[in-house]
């Protein structure tokens, strides 16, 4: 049964067998989500996380970004934004987000969590905008986002913004990075992963025919400002196809990532997968269940994937031993909606699990308790 407890402002909803505490963030039956799990929306000192919403009460700016405090679940309003898209967070805590003055300019703003004052630091004006979340080097000189080249669906590019010189550049352009997921490396600010959907296409009207064609998806990495890529030794004809979900294993200089889980990379065998660029071949990073979407703790050293069968399991482990350990059931059922997708990820203190589920029978945000002990025995 759901509570109150202990003042907060969440919902306590139970114990689970594992020991772990569950409790329930938001309460309102709008459109939400913990954002996403390839980096924690956190704070520095891991005391505040960030989830979106999307009220539509600024036509302009329908999305709203909200702080919440962890353990009391205290929650307020942090910024506006056109949508989720372009936003991102660099490992200090600074959240960029894109907000839209006037129908004709986009302002990229940012924000120190918890308590900082948000401050414009570019203006994109009037461009054609892509649906990827942004990203931002850990020395927050470059911000990178995907962008649809003219006026056709079949040309995509990696726009650089030079946040110091004010430049912009397009520094890659391939039909298949219709869903590029960039990402920097937190331990190389010139170093930048990317999706590679090979196979996808839109129609001349704008619509998705395929996200990925029979290639499958693979992963690519691009110098800073260069551009010269790097080939992953992930999808085919290496590996089953990538699922498009992964991460950097902090600033270890390694990317984490799922595969299809059949054949060589099947559950027992092991669909969560590690590479270093360069590498000629991509380890098995732990076994025993069927990973989908991959969070890295943002000290590389652990791993939380969701498991996606039965009750949608969530695990953590060790990136270094591939030991593992059940953290909890979400209970969601999940559908075309990401927000009904676990997305789950660690703190950066490692106290807490963040995550979506559907399970009350509408999408809301969820906080596990991390037993204390169980990521230190996984070493």
């Amino acid at each position: 049964m759901t509570k109150r407890k202990n003042g907060s402002k969440g919902l306590f909803i139970e114990k689970q067998s594992t020991g772990v505490e569950i409790w329930q963030i938001t309460t309102e039956e709008v459109p939400q989500s913990n954002i996403y799990c390839e980096v924690p929306y956190c704070s520095e000192d891991s005391h505040h996380f960030v989830y979106e919403r999307r009220t539509g009460k600024d036509p302009l700016n329908p999305t709203e970004f909200v702080l919440v405090e962890m353990a009391t679940w205290e929650q307020r309003a942090l910024a506006r934004s056109e949508s989720l898209s372009g936003s991102a967070i660099t490992p200090d805590g600074r959240l960029y987000y894109v907000y839209r003055e006037d129908p004709d300019t986009r302002v990229l703003f940012r924000v120190k969590l918890p308590d900082g004052s948000p401050e414009a630091v570019y203006s994109f004006g009037d461009k054609i905008w892509w649906g990827s979340l942004g990203t931002v080097s850990s020395d927050h000189r470059f911000y990178v986002r995907s962008v649809r080249l003219g006026d056709s669906y079949d040309r995509f590019g990696i726009v650089l913004v030079d946040l110091s010189s004010g430049k912009e550049q397009v520094i890659d352009e391939d039909p298949f990075i219709l869903n590029a997921h960039p990402q920097f490396d937190p331990g190389n600010a010139n170093r930048l992963l990317v999706q590679h959907n090979r196979g996808g296409q839109y129609d001349d009207k704008g619509k998705l025919l395929n996200l990925v064609g029979e290639e499958g998806a693979t992963l690519y990495v691009l110098s800073v400002p260069g551009g010269e890529r790097t080939e992953l030794p992930v999808g085919k004809p290496f590996t089953t196809p990538c699922t498009g979900h992964e991460a950097w294993a902090g600033t270890a200089g390694e990317v984490i990532l799922s595969v299809a889980a059949s054949g060589n990379f099947a559950p027992e065998k092991g669909n969560l997968l590690g590479v270093f660029p360069g590498q000629e071949e991509a380890r098995i990073v732990a076994k025993g269940f069927r990973a989908n979407h991959v969070g890295l703790s943002r000290c590389g050293r652990y791993f939380c994937v969701d498991d996606w069968r039965d009750t949608y399991k969530l695990f953590v482990g060790s990136v270094r031993t591939g030991k593992t350990a059940l953290l909890c059931e979400s209970f969601t059922q999940p559908n075309r909606k990401q927000n009904s997708h676990p997305h789950a990820y660690l703190t950066p203190d490692l106290q807490w699990a963040l995550f979506n589920s559907n399970r009350s029978g509408f999408s809301h945000i969820y906080a596990a308790k991390v037993p204390e002990g169980m990521l230190e025995g996984l070493l």
